[in-house]
Order: structure tokens, then sequence, then C-alpha cells
């Protein structure tokens, strides 16, 4: 009988049922949406700095070449144009800014997307606590 009641005293107990409104479950599915919006805006913002990454590499070569060559192959959509030195250098800089200022867009965008997540987070958490986990996954 010992025996019973002590496994009956450390068997699982179910916590209550936490009642999930229609409400509830469209801020669930809002923060999961802007969740995944949120990793599509991170992976875009990634390739966008390594094109920067690739442009300033492009004109720190280019700085090397200075005065050495007259025309330099410059790469415009699916096709290599040649351009003189400063028509290149001109056309690189203005790649990097425009690259610079989608790269500030993007950024901006992630943080209005993390504001209301993180609105959302708290608003959830007060009401489901552990029973909900809204916490990203680490790689």
């Amino acid at each position: 009988m010992a025996a019973t009641n002590a496994i009956s005293k450390t068997s699982f107990q179910p916590e209550p049922d936490v009642h999930i409104t229609y409400e509830d479950q469209q801020m669930i599915n809002k923060f999961a949406r802007h969740n995944a919006r949120l990793d599509e805006l991170k992976d875009e913002l990634k390739t966008k700095k390594d094109y920067l990454k690739n442009l300033e590499d492009a004109c720190d070569e280019l700085a090397l070449l200075e005065g050495d060559v007259e025309k330099v192959p410059y790469f415009l959509g699916e096709t290599f144009i040649s351009q003189n030195f400063e028509d290149t250098q001109s056309s690189l800089e203005e790649a990097k800014s425009l690259a610079q200022s989608e790269m500030g867009e993007l950024e901006k965008k992630c943080s209005e997307i993390k504001d209301v997540m993180t609105d959302l987070r708290t608003k959830l958490y007060a009401k489901f606590g552990n029973h909900i986990n809204l916490e990203a996954e680490e790689d």
C-alpha cells in the first residue's frame, strides 16, 4: 500500500487547462507571422551586407589600379561593360550608397517588427506564463 501511495504522489499531475480565446489565437498567429517576416528581413539584410562588402572590396581594388588602366570592366546586370576609371568609381560609390540606404530601411523594419513582437510577447506571457514558448531557437 505504501508503494502505491508513493507512486501516486510522484506521478505526473497535469496543470489546469489554459483557455485560449479567439483573440489569443490571433495574437499568437500575428506573433508567428512577424517572426517569419523578421527571419526573412534578417536574411535579406545579410545578403545586402555581403553585397556592400563586395562593393567596398571592388572600390579598394579599383584604387590600386588608379592611373594604370584606361577602361575598367564593370558588371552591370548580366553583362560586363567597359567604362573609364572615373565612371566606374562613380558607379561603385552610387551602388554603395544605394545599398547602405536599403540596409538602413531593412534595419528600421526589423526594429519595428521587434517592437511589435516584444509587445505581443509581453501580453502572451502575462496570460499563459510558462505554457507558451515565444523565444527564438538559437542555431
